[in-house]
């Protein structure tokens, strides 16, 4: 079983466009979607639409929790707020519907799937430290976690450092963002994993981000979001 792991799509279609015409080269047999389809991008519709027709495996994440209620917009900074009130007044009615639908975790192929971190993902963590990394290997009992939401790719073993996968240990998982990089590498990013050969590839790739960052600029957006996904910060 090959599985795809896409995650903080951003409303960037561009990106998700591109994301899966890789994803259908590489004969994948599954995807899963760890949320944050929407925010800071022009064309957060179009990509719901996109990931519901791809795949059912699909989790919320904070800024659809935020987008489709409006719920605890005060802990996003002022881009992100803006964002956010701009995304809830465009969706549409059954797309806000479909993600107060979505669970905030997953369990699948022995396999456990969450947004931001397996304590407490209903708070929104970010696992970015070492410490912080560590810390949540015993709130999952499978063998590998796959998480987003920090925007940065790697694969971290029980001591919260950067490792090489290996069968029979255990592994946290960020497939880093399909729309909005941050790693400094403008890129989009998402992981393909195989149960059977039990092997991790980290998947970068160019996509039309100009088209993506005038988008926002023609929605009204802050240029500020504009900017940042041609650089990847």
């Amino acid at each position: 079983m090959r599985i795809a792991i896409i995650s903080d799509i951003h409303s960037n279609l561009e990106a998700l466009t591109k994301t899966l015409e890789l994803i259908k080269q590489k004969s994948v047999d599954e995807i899963v979607c760890l949320g944050d389809i929407v925010g800071y991008g022009a064309n957060p519709n179009e990509c719901i639409e996109l990931v519901r027709d791809n795949t059912k495996h699909i989790i919320l994440g904070n800024h659809e929790d935020a987008a489709a209620t409006l719920n605890n917009i005060n802990k996003f900074n002022i881009y992100a707020q803006t964002a956010m009130y701009w995304t809830h007044r465009v969706l549409k009615v059954q797309n806000k519907e479909f993600i107060e639908k979505l669970p905030r975790t997953l369990e699948l192929y022995g396999l456990f799937f969450v947004h931001s971190s397996p304590y407490k993902p209903e708070e929104w963590n970010y696992l970015i430290s070492s410490d912080e990394i560590k810390q949540n290997f015993k709130y999952f009992s499978t063998s590998i976690c796959f998480f987003g939401h920090t925007h940065f790719p790697g694969v971290y073993n029980e001591d919260g450092e950067r490792a090489e996968l290996r069968k029979n240990e255990k592994f946290l998982i960020n497939t880093g963002s399909v729309g909005q990089p941050r790693d400094l590498n403008w890129k989009l990013s998402f992981g393909i994993f195989d149960t059977e050969l039990w092997t991790y590839e980290n998947i970068r790739s160019e996509y039309d981000v100009n088209t993506a960052s005038e988008k926002i600029l023609k929605a009204g957006l802050p240029k500020y979001l504009a900017d940042r996904i041609l650089v990847g910060r």
